[in-house]
């Protein structure tokens, strides 16, 4: 029989680093049902014994405050783990070890991975692993989970647990005698009614009500309406004592109790730590500089500059290999597939348009593997740290940080769990100006659309011109909060406290599995959801076609160019090879049909569906500088910003009459007339601030509650984009700059 195993612990305990150790590839990600709360599961063998692992959401209890501490709960609940294995910063042991005693009150069967004990070492920090575990009654094993040390004897330990049948026994603490009594008040009557003691300990729950636990209560209400009444009546009376006689609350005397006992553990010789004078930690040391107030972003800038540089420089190479990759399929297709539909669907369809988009995968591996490495070294929660007292100006929550950089803040996220991360903003005010303003953010999306045009009219500048994109989203975001802050969502902002993890190596195994994961979610999107709508916009931008009036009027307009040039001229044409020296009369007749072709494709795409509508928004969009063909692609990126490289790729193929002179997207860009880099310019102002994809819409609208702010979100983002996009380009053609 296959055994369950639960992996919890606080956020940067080093949890996601053990999970990658104990199940390597055999893992995979998906949500847990009825919430979008990211599921990880894996198997790990021992012994010949398959053990089925599940890596909770990080959370610092088991209060239901956010949808994280639900899930975790719930699972523990539901599913009936046969062990759980908490993983303990060793550094840290007095805040984790809280997350511990409420898994201890719950009685489930756990056993404690003591982490980074090699930070703590560094720290001066000796921890008596033995001897906590005799306090605590459950197996401690010391762990380094980045390099794998122990993990070992942790599963082995775990693994003589499933086999020893679940642990017996809650643990109870003294809550100090105004709390102890209303809580056996509470279990007494709890038990006399089987009140939730189904799925429940009774002591468990009368500690629920006395937290106000939102979850519980509402279960309780259901459940029981009468008795939840009298429990909550209890907890009020009880409250209303301790605010008389201590100036405090339920939940504070709660936390402070458990603490309490976690410290006189702590003190019966579990920590020896050296005395003598104070000494900074080494992670403290760093911190000293990087998050100076004034040196601080200086090196935050020249960081994400460095990790620009990176991405553009290394992944040079291979994106031009994909290219011609993509440019050598495109024209073996051309060669072998007969003209019509079907060539015309796959090549400029399918390969123009999906491979657009595939071709950017080395870029977008790098810049994930850079990510990766900023977030898995700890930097990226220093950001976080620094930039809250900015986003305190502008009306937001320093825990909006972290829901922007999950968004892209610094290149390659996404929105959707952008929107998703704002559940730990406890204001709903904050909240939701922050999930109305991180699909502002450079996400992987937005990637591909920008490598493109730096690549056509900024090669020479690219990690400049990507810095220079990035903090204009930051900031446009920024001051659109503050917009909606002072008109709309009025409100206060609630106060910020954050964790800052010690510094750590990031391991080769960990960047590898996180950067794969992001480029495989990457791939998936641009061979499922893009070729989808790829092929609906190829259809629009090639149906209904020219009249058979007018297409019979080019057919004569090639037969008299033939007529005119001889038949020796036609047959050498015809009879070519790709070595072919051609005769000048052959040359000029191939010229001539050509841009016969040329025409013929430009009226065709203009008289299409997707045609008509984009020269329909150009009376609008010409104050920005966008011509009917980038309507149309712009138009596509309502449902998927990649779309928007796909609808280029093939409105621009549609024209391409020669596959032996094919180009890339951005050399074909970078030549046709109404482009430049002004216009470059306004198109990447557009693409940052419009309309969110669909997908992160129907995000915003589950987590708003509300399909007004779904409609907000693409109204008013389109309209600021278009505004500003305009202005940049009237005000650069004004001053002639970038082409204007």
């Amino acid at each position: 029989m296959e055994a369950k195993i639960a992996l919890a612990g606080n956020p940067n305990s080093g949890k996601t680093s053990l999970f990658n150790e104990l199940t390597g590839a055999r893992q995979h990600v998906g949500n847990y049902p009825g919430v979008t709360v990211e599921k990880k599961e894996g198997t790990c063998v021992y012994n010949g014994h398959k053990m089925h692992i599940v890596d909770l959401p990080g959370t610092y209890s088991l209060t239901a405050y956010s949808e994280e501490e639900v899930v975790a709960r719930d699972f523990l609940v539901n599913e009936k783990p046969d062990v759980v294995i908490d993983i303990v910063d060793a550094s840290n042991l007095e805040r984790n070890l809280y997350l511990a005693v409420q898994f201890l009150e719950m009685g489930v069967s756990m056993c404690i991975a003591l982490n980074m004990i090699d930070v703590a070492k560094n720290r001066g920090i000796e921890i008596d692993a033995e001897k906590l575990s005799i306090l605590l009654g459950v197996p401690v094993v010391p762990t380094i989970a980045r390099t794998g040390e122990g993990k070992k004897d942790l599963i082995s330990a775990a693994a003589k647990m499933v086999q020893g049948g679940k642990r017996k026994g809650f643990l109870e603490i003294s809550y100090g005698d105004d709390l102890d009594k209303a809580i056996l008040e509470m279990e007494k009557e709890i038990r006399a009614n089987d009140f939730l003691t189904d799925t429940y300990h009774a002591r468990w729950i009368a500690l629920k009500y006395l937290e106000n636990d939102k979850q519980i209560l509402l279960k309780g209400q259901e459940s029981n309406p009468s008795l939840s009444a009298r429990l909550e009546k209890m907890v009020e009376k009880v409250s209303l004592h301790l605010e008389k006689t201590l100036n405090t609350y339920p939940e504070a005397m709660i936390a402070d109790q458990r603490y309490g006992y976690i410290n006189s553990i702590i003190k019966q010789g579990v920590i020896q730590q050296e005395h003598g004078q104070s000494r900074l930690y080494m992670s403290d040391k760093i911190d000293k500089v990087v998050t100076n107030r004034f040196l601080g972003p200086i090196i935050m800038i020249a960081i994400l500059m460095a990790l620009y540089q990176f991405t553009f420089t290394y992944s040079e190479a291979p994106v031009g290999w994909f290219e011609s990759f993509f440019g050598w399929l495109g024209d073996a297709a051309s060669t072998h597939l007969p003209d019509g539909l079907l060539k015309s669907l796959v090549v400029s369809g399918v390969i123009d348009g999906v491979g657009g988009v595939l071709g950017f995968v080395p870029l977008i591996m790098f810049m994930f593997f850079g990510i990766a490495l900023l977030e898995d070294s700890g930097y990226l929660a220093r950001v976080a740290f620094m930039l809250d007292r900015v986003f305190r100006i502008f009306g937001l929550h320093g825990s909006s940080v972290m829901a922007y950089i999950v968004s892209g803040g610094i290149a390659g996220g996404c929105a959707v769990p952008g929107v998703m991360a704002t559940r730990t903003l406890k204001s709903p005010r904050e909240r939701l100006a922050t999930l109305l303003t991180v699909p502002f953010m450079n996400c992987g999306a937005k990637l591909p659309v920008f490598a493109l045009l730096i690549a056509a009219f900024f090669a020479e500048n690219e990690a400049e011109i990507m810095l220079i994109i990035t903090l204009i989203a930051w900031l446009g975001a920024l001051f659109v909060a503050k917009f909606l802050r002072l008109t709309i969502i009025k409100g206060e902002s609630s106060p910020f406290v954050m964790e800052l993890p010690p510094y750590r190596l990031p391991t080769f195994k960990g960047l590898a599995i996180h950067t794969w994961e992001r480029t495989w979610q990457y791939i998936k999107k641009a061979g499922t959801v893009i070729l989808g709508i790829s092929i609906i916009l190829w259809a629009m931008m090639t149906f209904p076609g020219l009249p058979d009036s007018r297409f019979q009027e080019f057919e004569n307009m090639r037969e008299t160019v033939k007529v005119a040039a001889g038949t020796a001229v036609i047959q050498e044409l015809e009879a070519s090879g790709e070595d072919t020296e051609f005769s000048q009369e052959a040359q000029d007749l191939k010229s001539r049909l050509a841009d016969i072709n040329s025409v013929e494709a430009e009226e065709g795409l203009r008289n299409s569906v997707a045609g008509r509508m984009g020269i329909a928004l150009e009376s609008v969009s010409k104050w920005a500088g966008f011509d009917w063909r980038t309507n149309i692609a712009l138009v596509g990126g309502f449902a998927a910003k990649e779309v928007v490289i796909s609808a280029l790729g093939t409105a621009y193929s549609l024209g391409e009459v020669d596959p032996e002179e094919s180009e890339s997207l951005s050399e074909t860009l970078a030549q046709t007339p109404g482009w430049s880099p002004l216009v470059a310019l306004s198109l990447i102002i557009f693409t940052i601030f419009y309309a969110p994809c669909f997908v992160t819409v129907v995000m915003i609208v589950k987590e708003s509650g509300s399909w007004k702010w779904g409609i907000f979100s693409m109204v008013f983002n389109t309209a600021l984009a278009l505004v500003l996009a305009a202005l940049v380009f009237q005000v650069g053609s004004a001053m002639g700059i970038l082409g204007g």
